[in-house]
This record gives structure tokens, C-alpha cells and sequence, in this order.
């Protein structure tokens, strides 16, 4: 287990992508060794649903933060960036607000595959979406 990946680094793998750049998402904590992380991504026009939804987030950046923190709680645990094998969302009431937070903890984490479960809150607290991937757990 890695006890090297700190919330800086995490942020500098973060900026290395433009995609994730521009969801303009912060790391929050880092526990290498449990493999847990938590992010928060701000509301912004773009990712708004729009017309009476207007303040709602749409499902494709949430799922797109599902998918982030859960990489990278395995991203923590090898010490470096892997590539998600698939993930699934559950939508559970609209997403609102100024913010979500998405909180990643890594299930198990074999030599080939990790599998991680993320719950997504809004900035009051409430549950919104929870999703589970299945990412390479060999860095690369």
C-alpha cells in the first residue's frame, strides 16, 4: 500500500487532465491505506439540466465524478493513474445546490482488478447518487 499519495498530489494528478481540469474538481482527503477519497465539484452553467431544472445537476457530470474519485481511490492505493473497466450509476433525487461531493472507499483491490463504491452528496448532506466501478488495479 502506497502512503505517499497526499492530497497535493492528488490535486497535481487531477490538473493533468483537461477534462478533469475543467470540472474543476478539489481533493478534499486522501487515505492511501483505505483506499478512500472524497472530492467536491462545484455547480457551473455546463453542468446545469436547464430550463425548469435550472440549479439541478445533469447525470453525465455526476456519473463523471463517480467515475473520477473511484479511479482514484485506487489511483492512491497503487501510486499512480489506472483505467476504469466499467462503472454504474444510481440516481436517487435530483442533484442541487453549489456543490456535490463524491466519497470513493476501495472494496478490495486485487493484483488485476479494484472494485470501489462512491456515494455522491449535495452541499446539504443529502444522497443523491451512488455508483460502483471496477478499475485496473496496476498503474498505467
Amino acid at each position: 500500500m502506497s502512503e505517499h499519495v497526499t492530497t497535493e498530489v492528488m490535486q497535481a494528478w487531477l490538473e493533468g487532465s483537461p477534462f478533469i481540469r475543467f470540472m474543476n474538481l478539489t481533493v478534499e482527503s486522501v487515505d492511501a491505506e483505505r483506499g478512500e477519497v472524497v472530492m467536491t465539484m462545484p455547480m457551473r452553467p455546463e453542468f446545469e439540466r436547464g430550463g425548469p431544472m435550472k440549479g439541478q445537476f445533469h447525470g453525465g457530470p455526476i456519473a463523471a465524478l463517480i467515475d473520477t474519485v473511484g479511479d482514484f481511490a485506487v489511483a492512491a492505493v497503487v501510486n499512480g493513474g489506472v483505467p476504469t473497466i466499467n462503472f454504474r450509476v444510481d440516481y436517487l433525487r435530483p442533484s442541487g445546490g453549489s456543490r456535490l461531493t463524491g466519497r470513493a472507499i476501495a472494496r478490495r483491490i486485487g493484483r488485476t482488478v479494484g472494485v470501489v463504491d462512491v456515494d455522491v452528496t449535495d452541499d446539504q448532506g443529502r444522497l443523491t447518487a451512488i455508483g460502483r466501478g471496477c478499475y485496473g488495479a496496476q498503474r498505467g
